[in-house]
């Protein structure tokens, strides 16, 4: 059998036939045929790059469903009494550990929160106390005090 195929991305008499039928027949074909001879050899890395982007994207998809399938509701059970006690077991403990996790992220999460609270109170007091030093305070004799510069300007 002959390993080279009649019609690949070159320049052959089958590939130049063909290129000349299709713009006879439909021009967008004949163009087509043109394309894949100038770029046919491209071809196959740009098919083995889709493939494994789309199989990055799905296999995702066919991993949650995998676990569903072995360890959710259809768990399967193997025959062996003590290893799917045992299996049950750890699921359980796991389960339980994510639980606690859960938890303590939410604890943590209230503890930021609270601590971001505070200092932007911490903050704005500061600010507040900033503010009223530099306000002008009036004094008896007519002049106002400026608490921040130490200054005395007279008001009239």
């Amino acid at each position: 059998m002959n390993t080279t195929a009649w019609i690949r991305p070159a320049w052959t008499p089958a590939t130049i036939a063909l290129m000349i039928i299709g713009f006879m027949v439909f021009w967008p074909l004949g163009l087509a045929m043109l394309a894949y001879i100038i770029w046919g050899d491209r071809l196959e890395g740009f098919k083995r790059d889709v493939n494994r982007a789309t199989n990055g994207i799905f296999s995702g998809c066919r991993r949650s469903a995998d676990k569903t399938q072995r360890w959710g509701h259809g768990m399967a059970r193997t025959g062996n009494v003590a290893f799917d006690d045992w299996r049950e077991n750890e699921l359980k403990r796991l389960e339980e550990e994510r639980r606690r996790l859960d938890e303590m992220l939410t604890e943590f999460d209230e503890y930021m929160r609270e601590l971001r609270r505070a200092k932007d109170q911490e903050e704005f007091d500061r600010f507040m106390a900033n503010r009223s030093r530099s306000t002008p305070v009036p004094t008896e004799e007519g002049r106002t005090h400026k608490g921040s510069s130490g200054s005395l300007d007279d008001v009239e």
